[in-house]
């Protein structure tokens, strides 16, 4: 029996790159897959339902399962109908791979509103609206008394862990998308859901497609390369892993825990203005946390 024999998963943005191989993965697994993708180019523009329909025939030609799902997860109706795809089509969802993304780079001295909108929209919304309809759709067969094994993993990136310099809007998404991770591992634990996020690299029309160049392809790796990972967080072996952050790429996998504190201060009562800028200081004194920008 294969490892997803009898799932149903969704995929956002898998008419190229990374979805693509996440859906072919999941699908040789053993899951029936929805391919959602609205068919846009990378910065957001156009429509298109080649991309989409393309893996849908691909992954049945290799005997699998799938459907096509045209919508923009940054559209609430539409991120709702396409849970409703994947029920209306296989009976039910129990993963949830949210991996849709656009770019729209710029300095954030010259950003534009609608280019902060999109990515923000894409990214960010994107990943909480089919998010809010899965879960809606688990805690309803939770109080039906079904026992519920569902996954949602979450797409982040180390722009949103480290920093990226002109993208700001990109690393705020990627941002937020792990503190949304971390808040909904909290309130879908007790109905049986795990919420997990991948920051990828891969050589994708995203980043600059050069798969012959041997000395990035080590360093970054193809999408292939990731969705084993993405593949082994939907499995029923991984129900005890959930609120985790990972990096991988090529032969490379890690294990990100964000923020812990590096120095501390205190004071009898409450700081003062002078004993604030004392203790400030004071912080930088170790060789954890000296005074520099904060860089992965």
């Amino acid at each position: 029996m294969k490892t997803l024999e009898g799932k149903v998963a969704i995929v956002t943005g898998s008419g190229r790159g990374l979805g693509r191989a996440h859906a072919k993965a999941l699908a040789a697994a053993g899951a029936a897959v929805v391919v959602n993708d609205p068919g846009v180019t990378v910065n957001g523009q156009g429509r298109e339902a080649r991309p989409a329909d393309d893996v849908v025939a691909e992954i049945r030609a290799d005997g699998g399962q799938a459907v096509a799902n045209h919508a923009s997860v940054s559209d609430w109706a539409g991120a709702e109908a396409l849970i409703d795809t994947a029920v209306a089509e296989f009976g039910k969802l129990d993963i949830l791979v949210n991996n849709a993304g656009i770019l729209r780079d710029r300095m954030s001295f010259n950003m534009t509103e609608d280019e902060w909108d999109a990515v923000i929209d894409v990214h960010l919304k994107g990943h909480f609206a089919t998010s809010r309809f899965a879960a809606g759709h688990w805690r309803a067969r939770a109080k039906q008394g079904e026992a519920v094994s569902g996954r949602i993993i979450n797409t982040t990136s180390e722009a949103g862990l480290y920093g990226h310099m002109g993208q700001v809007n990109y690393a705020a998404a990627k941002a937020g998308i792990i503190g949304m991770t971390f808040v909904m591992t909290q309130e879908l634990a007790r109905l049986g859901v795990t919420v997990n996020a991948v920051s990828p690299r891969a050589i994708t029309r995203m980043t600059g497609e050069d798969p012959e160049n041997p000395e990035r392809l080590a360093t970054t790796g193809l999408p292939e390369h990731v969705s084993p990972l993405v593949v082994y967080l939907a499995s029923n072996a991984a129900a005890h892993i959930t609120g985790q952050v990972f990096v991988n790429y090529a032969g490379t996998l890690k294990l990100v825990k964000g923020f812990p504190a590096v120095a501390e201060q205190h004071v009898d009562g409450a700081f003062t203005q002078d004993s604030i800028a004392v203790a400030v200081e004071a912080l930088f004194e170790n060789e954890s946390s000296r005074l520099e920008a904060f860089v992965p």
